[in-house]
Formats: C-alpha cells, sequence, structure tokens
C-alpha cells in the first residue's frame, strides 16, 4: 500500500510546468494511475472491471480525452453516462481522480491494519477457546479425579485395611432383653409402653450403668416384632447425647430439630445458592420419624431447646422459615415448597434417660411422658453380669473374683471394665500356649489398686448385738445407702445437768430428730434424758437431709442410756413424731436396695410406706411397724440370747 502511495506521488510529480510538454506528461500521468489500478486490483480483474463498464476500449485509445474518462469511470465504480472530457478539462479531471485514488488507497490501509487486527485478536480467542475445549474434554473423560485425589483416595483405602479389635464394651454389649440383668421390672414396663398400638414417650430415670440405652434398643427392637406394635419393621432408632445439643440463638445450626442454609451467608448447596434458593437441613427428629429418638442425659439439655423440642412433639412437625424463601419464585423446588410451607413431619417416640432426680426435671416433659425408675444393681446382679461376661470373653475366673468385683461398683459398665482390664493385664503377664485364660483374684486387685478403687459398700452387717450402735438408711441420687449411726452414754453427777451433742454437719433437720428422741425417750422408759451426757454421731459425717433417721437415731440414743444391745443385720428408716409414731419417708425403693447391698437382713418401715415395697422381693425381709416401740422390739437383741453371752 505505502508502494502504491508513492507511485500516486511520483504520477503527480509527472506534471508538467510548461505546455509544450502537457500532452506527453498527462499521458504518462494517465499510465502511472493505470498502473497502481493494475497493482491495486491485479491485471486480471481490471480487465474484468473494465468490462463490465464497457471501458476496455477506451482504456486502449490513444486518445487521451477517452483514457482519463476510461480512468474516471474505473475509480469512481460509475457505469453512467459520462461525457468525453475537454482538452481543457483533463488535467483537472485527473487531479480530482488523484485526490480520489488517495482517498481509496487510505481507506484501504486503514481497513487492512483493522482487518490484520480484528484478524490477530480472533486467532488469539480462537486458541483460547480451543483450550477451554480440550480443558473440558479431559475433564469430562477424566472425572473430578487427580494424581493428589487418588493418593489421597488410596491412602483412605489403606486405612479401611486396618481395624483394631473391637473394644470390651462392643462385645459384651447384651444382644437380646434376656442377658440385660437385674432391670427385668424396667424392661418389662418399657416393653409395655412401647409394644402398642398407641406408644408413649418414656423417661427412663436411674444410676449410671445399669443398662438404661441398651434396655430402651432391645426393648424397640422386640416391639417392632409384636404384631400389636405401631413401628414397622424399618423403623429407626436414632441415638443422641443431650450433653451435646445446644441452642443456637441465631438458628444458623441446629442438628436436633433442623436448620435453614441461606444462600448468601450459609453456603447453601451450589444449585441452590447460584439461584437464591434457601436450603433447609433436616435434623434428628425428621430422622427418627416413625421410630424412636433416644436422648441420653436429658436432663442435661438447654432448657430453651427442650421447650422446642417439646413443641415438636406436639406438631408432630419441624416448622421453617427464612428471609429468603420466596414462595413465589418458580426456581424453588417443590420439596423445598412443601417444607417451608407444611413442615417437616418428626412424628417419633421419644426416649430419655437421665442419672438426675425427677425433681430436676422439666415438669412439661415429664407430664408428656411415662417414667420407668431402673434400679440399682445389686451385688448377685454385678456377679452374674461379670461371669456373662466371661463367658463372653472366652476366660475362666478365679473362685471370688467376679464377689470382688461387685465389691467395688455397682455398675454394670464398670463391672466389665474392670473384668476386662483384669483380662488384659492376664494376657500381658504371658499365658502357657494352649492353656485356658484364667483371671485371678491378683490381677484384680493390682487393677483396683492401679485405678486407686475402694470398695463402694463398706459397712457389713454381721448377725450380733451391740450397744450404742444402729444401722439407719438413707438416698444419694438413685442409690440407697446405709449409715452408721452411734451413741454414748454418761450418767451427770447433778440432776438436769446433762446435755446431747450431735454431728454439727449432719444438718438441722437431723438435730430435730435428736429433739425428737429425746421427748420419745422419756416417754417410753420413763427416765429423764437430762441426768445423762448423750453424743449422738454419724460415722463418717454424712449430711442427713431429711426426717428419715430419726428412728435409728432414737434406737442408738435408746440402746445407749439403757445399755440395750441391738442387732447389727437390722436396718431402720422413718421418722418419729413426738408421741412415738413411725411417719412415712421417702426412698423406700432405694433404702432396701442399699440395705440388700450391705447385707442387712431386715428392713423395719413405717406402715404407711408399705406400698412403696418392691413386689417379688428376695434375699431381704422387710417389716412395716406404726410405732418406734414396735421397731425397739424388732431390732433388740432377745434377753435370753443376751444372758446366754453373758
Amino acid at each position: 500500500m505505502k508502494k502504491w502511495m508513492e507511485s500516486l506521488a511520483r504520477g503527480r510529480l509527472l506534471r508538467p510546468e510548461r505546455s509544450g510538454a502537457e500532452e506527453d506528461a498527462l499521458m504518462r500521468q494517465v499510465d502511472a494511475l493505470f498502473g497502481i489500478l493494475s497493482e491495486m486490483y491485479g491485471a486480471d480483474k481490471l480487465v474484468l472491471r473494465a468490462s463490465k463498464l464497457e471501458i476496455l476500449p477506451m482504456m486502449r485509445s490513444s486518445k487521451l480525452e477517452e483514457r482519463v474518462l476510461a480512468l474516471q469511470k474505473l475509480v469512481y465504480q460509475d457505469p453512467g453516462n459520462r461525457a468525453v472530457p475537454m482538452r481543457h478539462e483533463v488535467a483537472d479531471i485527473l487531479h480530482e481522480v488523484e485526490e480520489e485514488l488517495a482517498n481509496v488507497l487510505a481507506r484501504r490501509m486503514v481497513e487492512d491494519k483493522v482487518e490484520k487486527l480484528v484478524a490477530d485478536k480472533m486467532q488469539e480467542r480462537h486458541e483460547e477457546y480451543m483450550q477451554e475445549i480440550r480443558a473440558q474434554v479431559l475433564k469430562d473423560s477424566s472425572g473430578p479425579e487427580n494424581a493428589q485425589t487418588l493418593k489421597r483416595l488410596a491412602l483412605l483405602e489403606k486405612m479401611g485395611t486396618v481395624s483394631l479389635a473391637r473394644s470390651a464394651m462392643e462385645v459384651l454389649r447384651p444382644q437380646r432383653l434376656g442377658e440385660v440383668i437385674g432391670q427385668e421390672r424396667a424392661v418389662k414396663a418399657m416393653l409395655a409402653k412401647l409394644a402398642s398400638p398407641y406408644p408413649q414417650h418414656i423417661l427412663c430415670y436411674g444410676p449410671p450403668g445399669v443398662g438404661k440405652t441398651t434396655a430402651a434398643r432391645l426393648s424397640f427392637q422386640a416391639a417392632k416384632e409384636r404384631g400389636v406394635s405401631a413401628f414397622t419393621k424399618g423403623a429407626p432408632f436414632v441415638e443422641v447425647d443431650g450433653t451435646t445439643l445446644r441452642w443456637d440463638p441465631r438458628e444458623v445450626t441446629n442438628p436436633l430439630l433442623g436448620s435453614v442454609h441461606d444462600p448468601i451467608y450459609q453456603g447453601a448447596r451450589r444449585d441452590l445458592a447460584d439461584t437464591g434458593i434457601p436450603e433447609p437441613k433436616l435434623g434428628l427428629v425428621s430422622d427418627a420419624h416413625g421410630g424412636v429418638l433416644f436422648i441420653d442425659e436429658i436432663g442435661e439439655m438447654d432448657p430453651m431447646l427442650l421447650n422446642k423440642l417439646l413443641k415438636v412433639l406436639e406438631d408432630k412437625k419441624v416448622s421453617f422459615e427464612s428471609a429468603y424463601y420466596d414462595a413465589h419464585d418458580g426456581n424453588v423446588p417443590q420439596w423445598i415448597k412443601k417444607i417451608f410451607e407444611e413442615g417437616a413431619p418428626a412424628d417419633f417416640i421419644l426416649v430419655g434417660a437421665t442419672t438426675r432426680d425427677p425433681g430436676e426435671i422439666n415438669p412439661a416433659l415429664r407430664s408428656r411422658c411415662a417414667e420407668v425408675f431402673f434400679e440399682p444393681l445389686t451385688p448377685v446382679d454385678v456377679m452374674a453380669i461379670v461371669e456373662h461376661a466371661a463367658e463372653r470373653l472366652h476366660v475362666q475366673l478365679e473362685p471370688g473374683v467376679a464377689g470382688l468385683i461387685a465389691e467395688y461398683t455397682i455398675e454394670g459398665r464398670k463391672a466389665v471394665n474392670l473384668l476386662s482390664d483384669a483380662y488384659g493385664l492376664c494376657l500381658f503377664q504371658g499365658v502357657q500356649e494352649g492353656a485356658p485364660v484364667q483371671v485371678r483374684r491378683d490381677h484384680l486387685l493390682e487393677v483396683l489398686q492401679t485405678a486407686r478403687l475402694s470398695p463402694y459398700v463398706t459397712k457389713k452387717a454381721v448377725h450380733k448385738g451391740e450397744v450404742g450402735r444402729v444401722f439407719g438408711l438413707g438416698v444419694i441420687g438413685f442409690v440407697g445407702s446405709v449409715l452408721e449411726i452411734e451413741a454414748v452414754a454418761f450418767p451427770v453427777s447433778g440432776e438436769g445437768k446433762g446435755n446431747v451433742r450431735f454431728n454439727d454437719t449432719a444438718g438441722s433437720m437431723a438435730k430435730d430428730s435428736v429433739f425428737n428422741a429425746s421427748s420419745v425417750f422419756r416417754l417410753l422408759s420413763g427416765q429423764e434424758l437430762s441426768s445423762y451426757d448423750v453424743h449422738v454421731n454419724v460415722i463418717g459425717g454424712g449430711n442427713i437431709d431429711g426426717p428419715s433417721a430419726g428412728a435409728a437415731i432414737f434406737l442408738a440414743m435408746y440402746s445407749a442410756v439403757l445399755d440395750v444391745p441391738l442387732l447389727q443385720d437390722v436396718a431402720v428408716t422413718g421418722e418419729v413424731s413426738l408421741r412415738g409414731q413411725m411417719k412415712a419417708v421417702g426412698g423406700i425403693f432405694e433404702k432396701i436396695f442399699g440395705a440388700r447391698q450391705a447385707g442387712i437382713r431386715r428392713v423395719i418401715i413405717p406402715k404407711e410406706n408399705t406400698k412403696d415395697v418392691p413386689a417379688g422381693l428376695t434375699g431381704i425381709e422387710v417389716i412395716p411397724v406404726e410405732t418406734v416401740a414396735e421397731a425397739l422390739a424388732l431390732i433388740q437383741v432377745p434377753s435370753a440370747a443376751v444372758a446366754d453371752a453373758s
């Protein structure tokens, strides 16, 4: 293009300044312009253009005017009827043609430059597009995997091939209801409430390690097999620990009831976030729909979350809300619309377990649930659990091992763990090849010493009489305990100068019981207690929160002052009125089991508590009485026996 512009400039320089050479100069100028056109279009195309314009003869003419006309038509692309210019017009026409040709050449230069830039850009975009296509093809053909992801997958698969032996609790956990030892009454109650066309919500109370969770799971499985049950064969059993459930006031997350993940801040699923749709996340209550939701340690739940759970129990569904939800948005999937407008189904039976006292549980929850109390395990129960566990572990027990474990715990779980520890120690010390594995007492004693455990029952009943010593009964949580109460008395020289002392740590109600006992002592013996210095003590410094030790305190004082021996395998509980009546007290069930653990053969209780004595009780005698005088007759050593001893 630059060459054409230079040729055009040379053509202009050919224009003569004197008229004598004008004809030849103009002809050369015309030839130069034709040459430029020939270079621009090519000789063949130039001839074709001339043929279409019917000017080919004029291009070859020897007359300057005709050639100028042909040049004019070629440059302007004008096939019109132009007249042959006059001689004096030729110079001006050539000047106009040169200007027009210069414009055409300039325009073509710009167009060529732009076309080159466009071509370069197109080539660049084409290459980028081809790279994207190649990457997409590779992605489609290879999937989401690469060298790093495949390496991690191989590592996970390798880890999956390595496994340790199952824990002792997995091996020894009961697999059938018949293997749940010591809870026959509680299991029967649970089955009656679950295996029904109208199952009930249940609260299970009891000390830890007695089988509440296992009993709930196995009772549910047994209930599904009953023809009258409301549960289907595939009904779920969803288990969660209440201590891990917390209520988030921002409602960002709620694993129990469910929550909504908003598309902007909380990261809803990508296909929903792209269209601005909130994603509801269903909780455990919906997972348990049609089955059982078991919440262990339900007494530890956040009160606000528990109240929300009660609302779900009433409605049998969970409601969801979100500021991002638009019911008129056509992009909202039907399942999300159904959840927001109708709620998520949550029709389940709640089974909660707790080690707390019923008085500490939310009253609204208690009013909705049937209550089942699990009994503390007796030494006989613990021994049976240990022996059953030994069979599962395929080990032999040296005589006395099961009984020794029963002295150190009342929990079935703890008993199994102690046996497992002793079993591991036995294997560590070595077992002869082919010989059976036997857990000996020395194995267990070493485990007990390492764990710094002390005997659970320290007070042992004996069949003998002692003066000024008696066993009372108390309750700690769901476990009964034996209180060892003693008294000593010394006559004073001056009349009415005696006094009664009692532990300050025992509590104000126990002190009131002492004062009541002083009045009853005068009523029964006819003597003034003020004639003696009497000191009453609760061995171990226990705090007696209630009047139930009144009868035991009176008997200890009576025995000490009048030198009356009392049987040491009999325990007594009951409040004493000023007239010597035995009044009802609480915790009879637990107290009886606590007494049986300590080897007590007879328990004396107020007659008003007769209804609280468990049916089918074995291994201990329970005698209801109306007055403390009746209790005294039952607990004091018969006079004939005292005479024989002397």
